[in-house]
């Protein structure tokens, strides 16, 4: 099966002037279109946001319900 690139919308935002000036300079400096750079930014953003399965881990390992490893080796030879 061939794999397809993602489907691009195009958008529009308005950006404060002096802001934007800013963000074309940084994209120019890493040599990336204005677009890809603002698609970066979002991705890296976006992209930390964790799934339903890493939040319920999250979550226990924060109310202390995952099971405490006192000793690796025999924990490891238990599996």
């Amino acid at each position: 099966m061939e794999k397809r690139e993602p489907l691009k919308i195009q958008t529009a935002f308005r950006f404060d002037e002096e802001l934007l000036e800013l963000v074309k300079e940084k994209a120019k400096a890493q040599r990336r279109s204005l677009n890809n750079y603002i698609e970066v930014l979002l991705y890296r953003d976006v992209g930390n946001i964790p799934n339903k399965e890493t939040r319920e881990a999250i979550e226990e390992a924060r109310t202390g319900k995952l099971e405490r490893i006192h000793d690796l080796d025999t924990w490891l030879d238990n599996l």
